[in-house]
């Protein structure tokens, strides 16, 4: 499964959410301002490295790269472009995008 995660994890409790119901083996891709989970020295940057242990932890890019933090990212996440967005929703049969 496909876990889609788009809002900071300054603003909401989405992401703990999400890790607690993510299964090893599944994905989680950070989006929009969900990116800020991924960034070194987040409030979620440990949550995230230990969800890198089970999960496939990706952020996309272009998020990144608008809000100036790709600089930031932390060990253990993949960057991915627009395309590569597309290829893990066909690469996992199933996704959730959480609110």
């Amino acid at each position: 499964m496909l876990h889609i995660v788009n809002k900071s994890p300054f603003q909401t409790t989405t992401l703990d959410t999400c890790l607690r119901m993510a299964q090893p083996g599944h994905a989680l891709l950070l989006i929009e301002d969900g990116i800020y989970a991924a960034t070194a020295g987040s409030a979620a940057e440990a949550r995230v490295r230990q969800a890198c242990t089970s999960l496939k932890v990706y952020a996309l890019q272009p998020d990144m790269d608008a809000r100036g933090v790709t600089g930031k990212l932390i060990d253990g996440v993949t960057l991915v472009d627009y395309p590569g967005f597309v290829d893990l929703t066909l690469e996992y049969s199933t996704s959730h995008s959480w609110l």
